[in-house]
C-alpha cells in the first residue's frame, strides 16, 4: 500500500503539471538503484498496528509521508526543469563498525601445487547425460579475498569452435554449485568443488568447468588465478 500511495503522489504532480508530456497513461515503478536501505516503509495504519512490517519501520509513523513529500518535490523539479538541493549526506559509518568475522591470514597450497589446479578432475574421454552431475575440485583459496563482484566463481564452458569457448552457465545458474572448504579449522589450504548438475535444455557439446578467485600472501597482497578441468562430452 505505501508504494501504491507513493506512486499515486508522484503520478499526480506529472499530470497535473508540465506541457501535457505526461498523461494519465504513465506508469510509474519504484526502483531501488541508490544500493542503500532504509528497513521497510508503512503507512501510518500499517504502522499503529505494530506488526512485524510496521515495528521495523525505523523512522516513525511518518515515514511514507516523508517519502512522499520528497519525491513530489523530485517530480515538480522534473518537469519543470528545476536543479535540486543534494542534501545532506548520511554519516560514514564504516570505521565504527565492529565484524566479529576471522581476517584471512593468507592462502597457501601443497608443495609443487599452483591455486587453481585441479585436484579432483572429470574421468578423461568421458562423456555425460542430461540430468547427470559433473564435479570438479579445484585447490584454492578462501574467496573473502576478492567477492568478485559482476564476476563468478564457477563456469561451465561449451566450446564453440578450434581453440574457442563460449560461457554457458555460472554460479548465476541453480544448476551450478559452488562449494568451498578448508581440510582444517586452522589450515591455510582450501578446496572448491564445483558441481553442475547437467540441465535438460543443455546443448549437446563438448564442455569444460573453470574456476576463478583470489589467494592471500602472508605479507597481505592479492593474487587472482583461473583453473580448468578437463574438456568432457554432453551427448
Amino acid at each position: 500500500m505505501s508504494g501504491r500511495r507513493l506512486r499515486d503522489a508522484v503520478k499526480m504532480v506529472l499530470t497535473s503539471g508540465g506541457n501535457g508530456e505526461f498523461d494519465s497513461n504513465i506508469h510509474i515503478v519504484i526502483a531501488g538503484l541508490s544500493n542503500t536501505y532504509s528497513q521497510y516503509v508503512t503507512t501510518i495504519e500499517e504502522y499503529q498496528v505494530q506488526r512485524y512490517e510496521g515495528a521495523s519501520t525505523l523512522y516513525g509513523p511518518h515515514t511514507l509521508s516523508a517519502y512522499i513529500q520528497e519525491f513530489q518535490k523530485l517530480a515538480t523539479a522534473l518537469i519543470t526543469g528545476q536543479p535540486v538541493e543534494p542534501g545532506p549526506q548520511p554519516p560514514d559509518l564504516l570505521d565504527k563498525q565492529i565484524s566479529f568475522l576471522t581476517p584471512v591470514v593468507m592462502d597457501a597450497t601443497p608443495s609443487g601445487v599452483k591455486f587453481g589446479d585441479v585436484h579432483t578432475d572429470v574421468p578423461q574421454n568421458s562423456t555425460f547425460r542430461r540430468g547427470d552431475t559433473v564435479t570438479v575440485i579445484f585447490w584454492s583459496a578462501c574467496p573473502r579475498n576478492d567477492l568478485l563482484t559482476e564476476g563468478t566463481f564457477s563456469l561451465v564452458e561449451i566450446a564453440g569452435g578450434k581453440d574457442t569457448w563460449v560461457p554457458a552457465y555460472d554460479d548465476d545458474d541453480f544448476c551450478v554449485r559452488f562449494k568451498w572448504s578448508r581440510p582444517a579449522k586452522l589450515s591455510t589450504r582450501s578446496q572448491a568443488t564445483i558441481e553442475w548438475r547437467i540441465p535438460k535444455s543443455a546443448a549437446p557439446g563438448v564442455y569444460r568447468i573453470r574456476h576463478f578467485g583470489a589467494s592471500k600472501s602472508l605479507l597481505g597482497s592479492i593474487r587472482h588465478f583461473t583453473g580448468s578441468s578437463s574438456a568432457f562430452v554432453v551427448a
